[in-house]
């Protein structure tokens, strides 16, 4: 990266105030979840700190002949020190701690820093778009066989309202596909449960971005027997309740992403004899399904609100490794046959 004349921008920016200001544009601007604000700040803070250390350690060499030590400490790093030479130190440093899907995700963050920056005519060019992508081998995703999805399904089976209310989170992860924090910012009026046959849920994604997704039978019918029993979940001492949201704690308090991840490993134990079920494995079991079923890549994307067909083409590998497993388990020509 070029360093611009000290004339066009005084002292120049440091690295720190650039990131805060590219936090603040991600959040008002681009409208990012909290997720994903907080995932490039833990990123991006540490790229900061390593180049702090960088310029520390370089002022240390240069004041230790002079003066017998090093100095307490530098300069804030500015923008213009992001160079591709310091962009790569950064990135051998991550590589004996970092697996690659890590240092891939910051080598994102970067770029995307200097992204902005460049927009706006504080660098002169994007350096971390030199950089070389690790290779990522992205895991297949997991998903349950639809027998022991349904009998996740059935585990909460008393007529409590939280049981009511856990069954109901259940049947919309799994029949919707909803992502776990786009289930637990559901309100009320999101919610449309007739005609039954036409029944939906408006859903709020990445982004900001809202979709319809429709509701099958089993969805519809665990979601009236929790909304006749909701009134139930409420402050103990108060009575309190909060009043838009669909899903409320024992105590009347929306429901947490937390909570939704405690009650899915606890249900995937004890009806898959799966402890490491997780809500977003409910999702992929949806998609999964859906394709084994013959519905279409593109109303499956639309479905579950992925920005690229690239991301729901991952589940045709998981329908073609179960039909091979299919094959090879009941075609009698997949057996190899025993010598004579």
């Amino acid at each position: 990266m070029h360093a611009r004349r000290s004339g066009d921008r005084p002292g120049g920016t440091t690295l720190e105030h650039a990131i805060a200001r590219f936090l603040t544009y991600l959040t008002a601007e681009r409208r990012a979840s909290r997720h994903t604000v907080d995932a490039y700040r833990r990123d991006l803070e540490q790229l900061a700190r390593f180049a702090r250390e960088k310029a520390d350690a370089t002022a240390a060499r240069k004041a230790a002949p002079a003066r017998g030590g090093a100095p307490a400490g530098g300069e804030a790093p500015a923008v213009e020190g992001l160079d591709v030479l310091l962009l790569r130190s950064w990135l051998g440093s991550l590589a004996r701690t970092h697996a690659p899907a890590s240092i891939a995700r910051k080598v994102g963050a970067a770029r995307a820093l200097l992204r902005y920056l460049e927009r706006r005519g504080e660098v002169d060019k994007n350096a971390a778009a030199q950089l070389a992508l690790p290779k990522v081998r992205r895991p297949l995703p997991t998903f349950l066989d639809v027998d022991a999805a349904a009998e996740v399904m059935e585990i909460p089976g008393d007529d409590s309202a939280e049981a009511l209310r856990d069954r109901a989170v259940l049947e919309i992860l799994y029949g919707a596909g909803l992502r776990v924090s786009e289930l637990c910012g559901l309100d009320l009026d999101h919610v449309d449960l007739r005609p039954a046959d036409r029944a939906s849920v408006r859903v709020v994604g990445k982004g900001n971005k809202e979709r319809v997704v429709p509701l099958g039978s089993h969805a519809v019918d665990a979601i009236e027997r929790y909304l006749a029993r909701r009134d139930e979940l409420a402050d103990p001492k108060t009575g309190g309740r909060d009043p838009r949201a669909l899903f409320l704690s024992r105590r009347g308090a929306r429901l947490g992403v937390r909570r939704v991840q405690d009650l899915v490993h606890r249900y995937g134990a004890l009806g898959a004899g799966r402890g490491d079920l997780h809500p977003h494995a409910l999702r992929h079991t949806c998609a999964t399904h859906l394709l084994d079923g013959g519905a279409d890549l593109r109303a499956i994307q639309k479905l579950l609100g992925h920005a690229s067909l690239a991301t729901t083409q991952r589940y045709t590998h998981v329908s073609i490794d179960h039909l091979l497993k299919v094959y090879d388990a009941a075609h009698p020509m997949a057996r190899k046959r025993s010598p004579a």
